[in-house]
C-alpha cells in the first residue's frame, strides 16, 4: 500500500511537471513568433507560464533547448492548421483554399499564432543548429503537402512547383505584414494569390 501510494504521489510530480513544461512551451511558441528568437527570454517566458526563473533549469538544459521545442510547437501548430484546411474540402479545391487561408488578412494580424517560417526566417540562420533543423524539417514538410495537392503528385514538375509554391506563400506573407500600408499589403497577397492561380 505504501508503495502505492508512494508511485500515486510520484505520477501526480511527473504530471505536474509536464503541465507546467506544457505551459513553458506553448509560452516559448507564441513568443518566437511575437518577438522573435532574439527577443524572447528565459525570465519573460517563465512569468508568462506562471513559473519562478529558477524552475526553467528542471525542464530544459539551455535557453537553446528551450527555443528549439518551441519552434517545433509553432510548425507543428502551422502545419496542423494546414492539413485541416486540406482536409475540409474536396481535394481539387485544397491547394486554393489552402493559399487563400495563408494569405488571409486574419493570417497577416496574427503573428503570434501564425507561420513561424515568416516570423522568424531571417533570424533563424544565427540560430542554434537544433533550432534550424527544426525549420528544415518544417520546410520540407510544408512542401510536401503543397506538392501532394498536385494531380501529378510524386512526378519532378509538382514538387518543383510547390518549392515555388511555398517560398512565394512564405515571402508574400513576410511582407504583408512588413510593410505599414494597408493597402500595399493587400495588393501583396492578392498578387501572390492571383498568380498562384488562388485569386
Amino acid at each position: 500500500m505504501i508503495y502505492i501510494m508512494r508511485n500515486a504521489k510520484h505520477g501526480t510530480r511527473t504530471s505536474a511537471k509536464e503541465a507546467s513544461h506544457e505551459r513553458i512551451v506553448s509560452a516559448a511558441a507564441r513568443a518566437i513568433r511575437r518577438s522573435g528568437y532574439g527577443g524572447t527570454g528565459v525570465a519573460d517566458i517563465m512569468k508568462e507560464a506562471g513559473l519562478t526563473h529558477g524552475a526553467f533549469y528542471a525542464h530544459f538544459e539551455s535557453r537553446e533547448a528551450m527555443l528549439a521545442e518551441a519552434a517545433s510547437r509553432a510548425c507543428a501548430e502551422s502545419a496542423a492548421v494546414a492539413v485541416n484546411v486540406a482536409a475540409s474540402v474536396p481535394p481539387e479545391q485544397a491547394l486554393a483554399v489552402m493559399l487563400r487561408t495563408y494569405l488571409s488578412p486574419e493570417h497577416v494580424a496574427q503573428i503570434e499564432l501564425g507561420c513561424p517560417l515568416a516570423a522568424l526566417g531571417s533570424e533563424t540562420p544565427r540560430q542554434a543548429p537544433e533550432v534550424r533543423r527544426v525549420t528544415t524539417r518544417h520546410v520540407k514538410e510544408m512542401i510536401d503537402l503543397v506538392a501532394r495537392q498536385s494531380p501529378d503528385w510524386g512526378q519532378p514538375g509538382a514538387h518543383e512547383r510547390a518549392l515555388v509554391t511555398v517560398a512565394t506563400m512564405v515571402g508574400t506573407l513576410l511582407l504583408a505584414r512588413a510593410v505599414d500600408e494597408p493597402a500595399l499589403s493587400a495588393s501583396l497577397r492578392e498578387a501572390a494569390l492571383k498568380h498562384l492561380g488562388a485569386g
